[in-house]
């Protein structure tokens, strides 16, 4: 068995205190190399990711992503947010989206950075803001929305684990 594998994906945890100082771009480059590896259907790797670094860009994407939830700073401050993308109406866009965001986290950690997987992309991008965005960062096509990841050095000790629920798991024999 691979320990340290194993424990990763136990000890992972969403960080939501990020330090200013931006990533460096080798840990930019395993953390996107990992989504890449994600499972996709068919193998036939759709979703696309997006690394806004640009300090007025994460700006931007802030301040759409709050536009449809709570609070003013739904990246908690974080320095990189990564965007997951898929074909808008692709087979299986949205698990494909899902392993890729999962990869990105679990990276994320491996490597000693904090991430948390963020929603509501799904709805940023279906704006003319959103899709003026696309452009504006190269991105052709029509594409959808799945996730996204506050990426940076965390500010405070990630968080223990709440305890497991019952009947998480079923096994039937």
């Amino acid at each position: 068995m691979n320990e340290a594998m194993y424990n990763g994906l136990l000890e992972r945890r969403s960080i939501r205190s990020f330090k200013p100082e931006q990533i460096t771009d080798e840990e930019l480059a395993l953390v996107l190399k990992a989504g890449t590896y994600a499972p996709t259907a068919k193998g036939a790797q759709s979703p696309i990711i997006i690394a806004v670094q640009n300090p007025e860009e994460v700006a931007a994407v802030n301040a759409l992503n709050a536009r449809f939830g709570p609070g003013q700073n739904p990246y908690y401050g974080a320095p990189t947010v990564l965007l997951v993308l898929v074909p808008a109406g692709g087979y299986l866009g949205d698990l494909d989206g899902a392993a890729v965001l999962t990869n990105l986290c679990n990276a994320a950690y491996a490597v000693g950075l904090g991430a948390c997987w963020i929603n509501r992309p799904q709805f940023m991008f279906e704006t003319n803001e959103g899709r003026d965005m696309l452009k504006r960062w190269g991105v052709e096509g029509a594409w959808r929305g799945v996730g996204s990841v506050a990426l940076g050095y965390p500010a405070a000790e990630a968080p223990a684990a709440r305890p497991r629920k019952e009947n998480y798991c079923y096994i039937v024999k």
